[in-house]
């Protein structure tokens, strides 16, 4: 692929597609369709969860990440999610399964492979990736085998919330046991680190190397566990990147990691 051609592709945009109906507690949810126009192959599937500590962000923020994907021949999914404290963590990684299964359903109509989803997440939205990949009871709940063809997880935080939460003791009202509650039980049912196996889809981590020291702690026990059951799995650290910067990195068009990412996707083939 020719990475400099592909800045100024044309493409559409689809704004606003409600994947779940507003419920008594939480509202509607959207998402955000990327892809290039006249396009007559059937593209790989990029879902993306944004973060922003599972209790504020939006898919707003990220519509240059859809974009610039969109020019380099892959159909971009930018989904909103429910967000704490009108949910918890369970009913954020059952959204974005819902948001999965809408794009197997529909994704064909934008120009996309219906069998070839791969999710992605930053932060908070790095947990939710990488739990419903993980993890098949989300998609067991919607009664539809989890089609996610791989994982990408960029600055992920929350790999291993039973050990951060269980080292913390946070008080009643704080953000994260609204988000994971006090029972030490569902901490671990939240953290992705405890459902490796290897049946799980293949993954591509990214680490600043200037992030949060839990995100540092979290993503070094979970290479060292994924690595039990794929070896080969890619974990990049970037050694002077802040946690911020790990996701708006992406502005630039020619970022090399582009490149690594459509790879990485083109490799299940």
């Amino acid at each position: 692929m020719n990475f400099s051609s592909c800045a100024f592709k044309s493409i559409s945009r689809t704004k606003n597609v409600t994947y779940q109906q507003a419920t008594s507690s939480t509202k509607e949810q959207q998402l955000n369709v990327f892809a290039a126009k006249k396009s007559a192959v059937l593209k790989d599937v990029f879902i993306f969860i944004h973060g922003g500590n599972w209790n504020s962000g939006n898919k707003s923020l990220y519509s240059f990440l859809g974009s610039r994907l969109a020019r380099k021949n892959v159909v971009a999914v930018i989904i909103n999610y429910p967000l704490s404290p009108d949910a918890k963590y369970d009913e954020m990684a059952l959204a974005c399964a819902k948001a999965v299964q809408w794009t197997k359903e529909n994704i064909k109509k934008y120009g996309g492979d219906s069998s070839r989803i791969f999710i992605s997440g930053h932060s908070a939205g790095g947990h939710l990736a990488a739990l419903i990949s993980v993890d098949n009871t989300y998609f067991e709940k919607l009664n539809i085998t989890n089609p996610i063809k791989g994982t990408i997880l960029i600055d992920a935080a929350g790999l291993d919330m039973y050990d951060y939460l269980k080292k913390e003791n946070f008080h009643e009202g704080h953000t994260y046991i609204k988000t994971f509650t006090n029972d030490s039980a569902q901490w671990r049912k939240s953290s992705p680190i405890y459902f490796l196996d290897k049946s799980d889809p293949p993954m591509l981590i990214y680490r600043g190397g200037k992030t949060y020291p839990s995100i540092i702690e979290s993503n070094e026990k979970f290479i060292l566990a994924i690595r039990k059951f794929a070896p080969g799995t890619p974990y990049y650290i970037q050694e002077y990147k802040k946690h911020v910067p790990m996701i708006f990195q992406y502005l630039n068009s020619y970022n090399v990691h582009y490149r690594e990412i459509i790879d990485f996707m083109n490799a299940t083939r």
